[in-house]
C-alpha cells in the first residue's frame, strides 16, 4: 500500500474543501486552482517575497498566494493580500503600507469577484 501523500493539517484540509465547494457553487476556476495549489506537497508548495509581489502587481488590486509570504523586498503601492501564511515581517510591511492582510478563507468571505483575483506564486 502506497504511503498517504499531501497535506495532514487539518486546517489546510478543511479550506481546500471549502475552496473546491465554492469552485462548484460558482463555476469559477480561480478557487479550483487554489485548491489545486494548496494540494501539493509542502516542499512544492508556493513561497513568495513582497519584491516579487510588488513587481507583478498594480495599485489597488487583490492578490493570493496558495503558499506563504515573506517580507524580503518593498513594497511602493497598496495591493490586498490574501495567503495561507505569512510571515512576521510580511505582516509587519504590508501593515506599514496601509496594505490589506487577510486569509484565504477571508478573502472567500469578502465577496470578491474572482475577476479581480490575481494568484502570484
Amino acid at each position: 500500500m502506497a504511503k498517504k501523500t499531501g497535506p495532514s493539517n487539518p486546517h489546510l484540509l478543511k479550506l481546500i474543501a471549502e475552496l473546491k465547494r465554492k469552485s462548484i457553487e460558482e463555476s469559477s476556476g480561480v478557487w479550483k486552482r487554489l485548491a489545486s495549489d494548496l494540494e501539493r506537497s509542502t516542499r512544492i508548495r508556493r513561497v513568495v517575497n513582497l519584491s516579487r509581489i510588488n513587481r507583478f502587481t498594480n495599485d489597488k488590486e487583490t492578490v493570493v498566494v496558495p503558499g506563504k509570504v515573506l517580507g524580503s523586498g518593498l513594497l511602493d503601492h497598496k495591493v490586498d493580500v490574501a495567503a495561507f501564511a505569512f510571515s512576521e515581517s510580511a505582516i509587519e510591511k504590508l501593515k506599514k503600507n496601509n496594505c490589506d492582510v487577510m486569509s484565504i478563507q477571508d478573502l472567500m468571505k469578502k465577496g470578491v469577484k474572482t475577476s479581480d483575483i490575481r494568484i502570484i506564486g
